[in-house]
């Protein structure tokens, strides 16, 4: 078990946010969190990287609680990418190797320099090393996002909507970086989404949020129109094309 999130609790300004949200996350598992606007998933997120302190719980990482631990430490264990990175005067390269500062010691290594080198080849930034990073689409620097936290060689990765704001051809290609991240390095992935087609495609398991509460936490094969129903107040319907489920409204009957 690499994430075991137990019995979290969380309010702003003595209203409750999150309440009683238990959950785990396993080696090569990716889990989705999905809900309304204002239901909870970001800070749920935060709560996990300790932005923000729960008032109750435990959130464990391989067996040790993140609460417990310095900020340098859950960064070696632990990648967030947010839904919104500020761009600044960095090129790709640099902004890339920020994410090896909890490794660093004294001064940059060879093996920390490789490190980088690699997860750019892996995302397909070689060619963008020099370029400045406030020069960069969406989707280009999305993927350096993902490569800074990547290589923090974490065993635990947390993202916020990492396809918003992509056009349609780069939302596929970060979910199946994501996918193939996931499951080739045997870590674990927690992210949140408002897309539930893709999020069924590509999760392992979701996690559906409802008055800050989880209505439903079930392997993505076993969500039903009922669920989603339940959470977000519409009707819909699954459909199967190619395979895969296809959430779509329900028709209301023509009068």
């Amino acid at each position: 078990m690499i994430l075991d999130a137990q019995q979290l609790h969380f309010a702003y300004n003595g209203v409750d946010v999150l309440k009683k949200i238990d959950f785990r996350v396993s080696p090569g598992e990716l889990l989705a969190i999905l809900g309304p606007n204002g239901v909870g998933k970001t800070t749920l997120l935060k709560c996990i990287n300790t932005i923000h302190r729960p008032r109750a719980g435990a959130i464990l990482v391989e067996g040790t609680d993140v609460l417990r631990m310095r900020p340098n430490d859950i960064a070696t264990r632990v990648g967030y990418v947010a839904q919104r990175s500020e761009t600044a005067r960095l090129t790709v390269f640099d902004a890339v190797l920020m994410g090896r500062k909890p490794h660093i010691r004294w001064r940059t290594a060879p093996r920390d320099l490789q490190i980088v080198e690699a997860a750019m080849r892996h995302l397909h930034l070689e060619g963008k090393t020099l370029r400045h990073i406030d020069q960069l689409s969406g989707g280009e620097l999305q993927k350096v996002c993902i490569a800074r936290a990547l290589v923090q060689e974490p065993r635990l990765l947390l993202l916020d909507e990492p396809t918003s704001a992509l056009d349609l051809k780069n939302q596929i290609e970060i979910m199946r970086l994501l996918r193939h991240v996931v499951s080739d390095h045997g870590i674990a992935a927690v992210m949140t989404m408002h897309d539930l087609n893709k999020a069924l495609r590509y999760a392992d398991t979701i996690l559906l949020l409802k008055d800050g509460e989880i209505h439903s936490y079930v392997p993505a094969s076993q969500v039903t129109a009922a669920m989603i129903e339940a959470v977000y107040g519409l009707a819909v319907e699954i459909h199967r094309i190619n395979g895969y489920p296809l959430v779509a409204p329900r028709e209301e009957p023509s009068h």
